[in-house]
């Protein structure tokens, strides 16, 4: 099961013991688990009223100040998501997993042995979502902090990369923290491999002014 509470464990097998009254209840509902005292939500439990950009599996909270640069191919499919506050950024992943059981710990553990790999000592920090990683590498611009944070939801697992100021310690996320905890999860019912990344497209008018765009561009800059 999941939670979102300090400190907490991500998931709960159900061969673990004694379980905890949550966890039972949870289970004798079908495994369902209950809403998260904040997000990242699975849609099921999004709050309403509030304005979010919706990239189909990922809603993105609309919040003043924070830039979004997404990278898209000419058919609306989205590679990268990126938002920016100052001199803080935060990349954005959304991706499967199983329905009950996590997959952060294995995922962070990967990352850990791939900067181990390039000379790279990260660290295991506690912080709100729980374990996260914070390294030190070095960039074409000189040394900078960056931080993992992984969230394991049903079926789901958004990996989140704070870099700059907001990735120097758990707390210090601002505003980008308030973008994480605002996303809502769509996941939908296609069996997907494990880790595979959910689908991520521009909505319909972003994606014809970026067709609109790259057709201009291809006429010398005249309208085709």
């Amino acid at each position: 099961m999941f939670s979102r509470k300090r400190g907490a464990a991500k998931h709960v097998r159900a061969a673990d013991a004694p379980p905890s009254k949550a966890l039972a209840e949870s289970l004798a509902s079908d495994g369902e688990a209950p809403a998260p005292e904040f997000g990242p939500w699975d849609a099921k439990h999004a709050p309403a009223g509030v304005q979010r950009l919706d990239l189909g599996s990922l809603q993105i909270p609309a919040l003043e100040g924070v830039e979004v640069r997404v990278q898209a191919n000419p058919d609306g499919s989205v590679e990268q998501v990126v938002l920016v506050d100052g001199e803080s950024a935060l990349q954005l992943g959304v991706f499967a997993a199983p329905r009950t059981e996590g997959i952060w710990v294995e995922v962070r553990e990967e990352i850990a042995r791939a900067m181990a790999a390039d000379g790279v000592s990260p660290r295991e920090v506690d912080g709100k979502y729980g374990v996260e990683l914070l390294a030190r590498v070095n960039t074409p611009d000189g040394p900078a902090e960056v931080r993992f944070v992984g969230v394991d939801g049903p079926r789901w697992m958004v990996r989140a990369l704070f870099q700059g100021a907001a990735a120097a310690a758990p707390g210090h996320e601002g505003v980008l923290g308030e973008v994480l905890s605002g996303l809502v999860v769509v996941r939908d019912n296609e069996p997907r491999p494990v880790r595979e990344p959910l689908p991520l497209r521009l909505p319909r008018e972003m994606a014809e002014q970026g067709q609109a765009a790259a057709q201009r561009a291809a006429n010398g800059g005249q309208p085709g």
